[in-house]
């Protein structure tokens, strides 16, 4: 039988195998999933005993995706773009390949919940690893503008000008910022803390749609805030959880599971619903 891992470090708290045990039995594919949780200087072993072992694919995630962008024999061009790498795949004639869906799987999720990207006007909070993978997606989707903002505003200006290329990015620092925006995606890791990055409650209307990458049972520190503001339409990094996983497997497998049904069970699995 065909296996799969994702690695992290941690890694025990993963939802991937019950993802990807559901996209195989909707899809009917023979294939077993796993965890792996090397010790982060022993990641680039575990990697290749995997392979060596007759591994075909795996997911990577935290700390080790930029590890991994190192590790594989050849790079897709949004993982080139990304400078990070989350999926893995054993080509036919032994080429690793190192691929980056976490983009795709974020707008994937926003347009399920009905959000317009063209012409659209976006703030994105934060210039580390998550902006990054999220910027040529994003951009591909010919927003009007989008704005990087960041604690430390050289890291959003180094990030705006290199992604440049690809659209109408540009960065402020937090008190720079002016409104209105149409989308505000918040891609730090405050929320896990229970923190809020410190954007301006003025920025916060009815008609805005409030994305935070991160989830839990129940709502996010910045998605509370958001709600206390006015904003209407908030989505949490659930969704988003499952269309990057559907966009790996269908790396891998070469067919796409269905999402809604297994974003349902996830909940379930959770007790969000």
């Amino acid at each position: 039988m065909d296996r799969y891992l994702v690695f992290g470090h941690p890694v025990r708290h993963s939802k991937s195998p019950f993802i990807h045990t559901l996209f195989a039995r909707q899809t009917q594919q023979e294939l077993e999933y796993g965890l792996a949780e090397p010790a982060v200087d022993e990641f680039a072993q575990a990697l290749r005993t995997f392979f060596d072992q007759g591994g075909k694919g795996c997911n990577v995630t935290v700390p080790f995706k930029e590890q991994a962008f190192t590790l594989v024999d050849c790079l897709s061009p949004r993982a080139k773009r990304a400078g990070a790498v989350n999926t893995i795949k054993l080509t036919d004639d032994g080429v690793l390949l190192g691929d980056n869906t976490d983009g795709a799987g974020l707008v994937a999720d926003l347009k399920s919940h009905g959000v317009t990207l063209a012409d659209s006007r976006i703030l994105l909070l934060g210039a580390g690893g998550a902006a990054r993978g999220a910027l040529a997606p994003l951009l591909a989707e010919l927003p009007s503008e989008l704005v990087i903002a960041n604690r430390t505003h050289t890291k959003a200006q180094l990030l705006a000008a290199e992604f440049h290329d690809l659209g109408p990015v540009t960065s402020q620092t937090y008190e720079q910022l002016a409104g209105p925006f149409d989308l505000v995606i918040n891609s730090t890791s405050a929320s896990l803390q229970g923190a809020l990055p410190p954007l301006a409650p003025a920025l916060i209307h009815t008609d805005i749609a409030i994305y935070d990458m991160m989830y839990g049972a129940s709502d996010t520190a910045f998605i509370s805030w958001a709600k206390q503001h006015g904003a209407r339409q908030t989505m949490d990094g659930l969704g988003m959880l499952v269309e990057q996983a559907a966009e790996a497997f269908t790396v891998w497998r070469g067919i796409r599971p269905g999402t809604k049904q297994v974003l349902r069970e996830l909940k379930r699995n959770l007790g969000v619903i």
